[in-house]
């Protein structure tokens, strides 16, 4: 199974091995069009029905999946004995695309970044923590995409504007999907002192607080002291007013 005639091959280059492909009588023509890209392969191996039908049940087995998945694991559950075979197989699909070595469909930001913001997903899922605007920057400069010729503003901008990100630092951010949430370091104190039974020490409310925000001990501390919304009742101990 070979995808001949892929989108990397300039125009010249693809009409002349679709001449040879069509006139040889041992090669099966897959045909460009709203679903394929133009492939071939051996007749004596595959025939274009079941071509199809093998692609298909990748594109199934992906969504049953429902997240980017290595080839290995993806022949393995489509039923396909060879891995690269079902490389072969799903490159010649217009509706999957690969990044990284994993494989998905191809409105998934993960294999398919199509601006900035997917470009920032990609990086801050992949590193699997949060990061300062400027490393995903470099990461990014650094990366495999097609585009990568980036600012550090234009990545700080996305980083504002899309809800998927949030800023839990100075210049740090992190994916919303990770548990955390927007707001200011008091808004985080509020929430954690909602959530408890009872007043909190504050080395526990410092805890809490900082697995949702990257900030000093002393922001906590000085937020936990100076804020109306929060009052001791013991020593070193705290809970919201009334």
């Amino acid at each position: 199974m070979s995808a001949w005639l892929k989108k990397a091959n300039s125009r010249r280059v693809q009409a002349r091995i679709s001449v040879v492909a069509q006139r040889c009588p041992e090669v099966v023509v897959v045909d460009d069009n709203d679903d394929y890209f133009h492939a071939g392969a051996l007749k004596g191996v595959h025939d274009e029905k079941d071509i199809k039908k093998q692609v298909e049940s990748i594109i199934k087995t992906l969504k049953e999946l429902g997240a980017p998945t290595s080839i290995e694991d993806v022949a393995g559950k489509a039923g396909i004995t060879s891995p690269k075979e079902a490389a072969a197989l799903a490159s010649i699909s217009k509706q999957l695309a690969t990044l990284n070595g994993m494989w998905g469909l191809i409105k998934w930001p993960m294999v398919n970044p199509k601006n900035i913001r997917d470009k920032i997903y990609v990086i801050l899922k992949e590193h699997g923590k949060h990061m300062h605007f400027n490393e995903i920057a470099d990461a990014i400069k650094k990366s495999s995409f097609k585009r990568k010729d980036v600012t550090t503003q234009a990545i700080h901008n996305e980083l504002i504007k899309d809800k998927r990100f949030v800023l839990i630092g100075r210049g740090i951010y992190a994916l919303k999907e990770w548990g955390y949430a927007k707001g200011t370091v008091a808004d985080i104190i509020t929430e954690v002192l909602k959530k408890s039974e009872a007043p909190l020490h504050r080395d526990e409310i410092v805890k809490l607080v900082l697995k949702s925000r990257y900030v000093k001990e002393t922001t906590i501390l000085l937020n936990l002291q100076g804020k109306p919304q929060f009052k001791r009742v013991a020593k070193a101990t705290y809970a919201l007013s009334e």
